[in-house]
């Protein structure tokens, strides 16, 4: 597995995350075989949503079983949240604060805000060419909150689909020193503005949603998102010789 920073690492399990319309819910077993002989002889993980009882049936009849711990208190499960756009707060950050865009900050600024937030990442500015490179992507809808000294002390990337007018956070996140100071409800809420002048009417965004995960949700909640899915992890391991 090749990583952002162009180092190569060995990975001893795979990982699938699919979607299959609910009008051909069967294809999944397709989607089950050909899992099945991509990932032969390692240990296999996949995560189908929890409201998808078909699905489960048919995962579980090739020996999939939950998977524990992604299901405990601090577990890697996901949760959908979502809004509508119709009523929005208007955002209010601190004095010396204020919004910019990718398109104003520049890949430098916008590379360096992904990696303080996330740190320790390897998120480099090859990485953020290949995010720039997707078709969805738009340097408008990518938001960033500027501190007083001209770091950037948050930022998120927001997905437009037009055709089905809704928009996804993803990602979100806040540099340490700068975190408890209300700058990344006040940047969801100016996102969600400009989403809405895009053309989106609702907004979605995914968080872990195990108990010991709660600060993303209740940022989330405390802007008016609320959960519609959520993740059902399964694993299969091979059995060993």
């Amino acid at each position: 597995m090749k990583l952002n920073d162009g180092t190569v690492r060995d990975s001893t399990g795979a990982y699938l995350s699919y979607q299959v319309h609910p009008d051909h819910a069967h294809l999944v077993d397709e989607v089950i075989d050909w899992y099945e002989a991509t990932a032969a002889g390692l240990e296999r993980t996949v995560i189908p949503s929890a409201a998808d009882e078909f699905a489960l049936k048919r995962w579980a009849a090739h020996g999939y079983e939950d998977d524990r711990e992604a299901l405990g208190d601090t577990g890697s499960w996901n949760q959908l949240n979502e809004r509508d756009l119709g009523d929005l707060a208007e955002p209010v950050l601190p004095d010396g604060f204020r919004f910019r865009t990718a398109d104003e900050a520049g890949p430098r600024a916008v590379v360096q805000a992904h990696v303080d937030a996330w740190s320790p990442s390897t998120y480099s500015a090859e990485g953020y060419e290949g995010v720039r490179g997707t078709p969805p992507y738009r340097g408008d809808l990518h938001v960033l909150v500027e501190a007083p000294d001209g770091t950037m002390a948050s930022s998120a990337i927001m997905w437009l689909d037009e055709q089905n007018r809704t928009a996804e956070f993803e990602p979100v996140g806040t540099h340490l020193d700068y975190r408890r100071r209300g700058l990344a409800t006040a940047m969801l809420l100016h996102g969600m503005h400009l989403a809405r002048a895009a053309g989106a009417r609702q907004m979605t965004v995914v968080c872990l949603g195990a108990p010991g995960h709660s600060a993303a949700r209740e940022l989330y909640y405390g802007v008016g998102f609320r959960k519609v899915s959520r993740d059902a992890p399964l694993i299969k391991t091979e059995p060993k010789d």
